[in-house]
């Protein structure tokens, strides 16, 4: 059974630095896509970055250069490390893991940032 739990959100100033972590049950890395989306109140989720099985990762246009996803094999957790935080990235975050089209989900973390 795949469970996803997501930890490190909270309150950070516009500019600041946040790492987020997902705890993976149940997911082998080997095989499955993991993800983070993100979602704001009367918006749909939004794919915020990814790392393939084989370990390419891509981010979206609005937070690249800023955040960086990345994963511990040894540890099964993945990580997103969001710098120049802004206002705008203000959301619930999730956790996503993906086989050939199943989607599993974490929870979500709050980022709120603020000053």
């Amino acid at each position: 059974q795949v469970q996803l739990v997501e930890s490190g959100g909270g309150l950070v100033q516009p500019g600041g630095s946040l790492r987020l972590s997902c705890a993976a049950s149940g997911v082998i890395f080997s095989v499955y896509t993991m993800g983070w989306y993100r979602q704001t109140p009367g918006n749909q989720r939004e794919l915020v970055a990814t790392i393939t099985p084989g370990g390419t990762t891509d981010t979206a246009d609005s937070v690249k250069g800023r955040f960086t996803i990345s994963r511990d094999r040894a540890k099964n957790t993945v990580h997103l490390q969001m710098n120049s935080l802004k206002s705008e990235d203000t959301a619930v975050y999730y956790c996503n893991a993906n086989w050939i089209g199943r989607h599993y989900w974490g929870q979500g973390t709050q980022v709120t940032v603020s000053s």
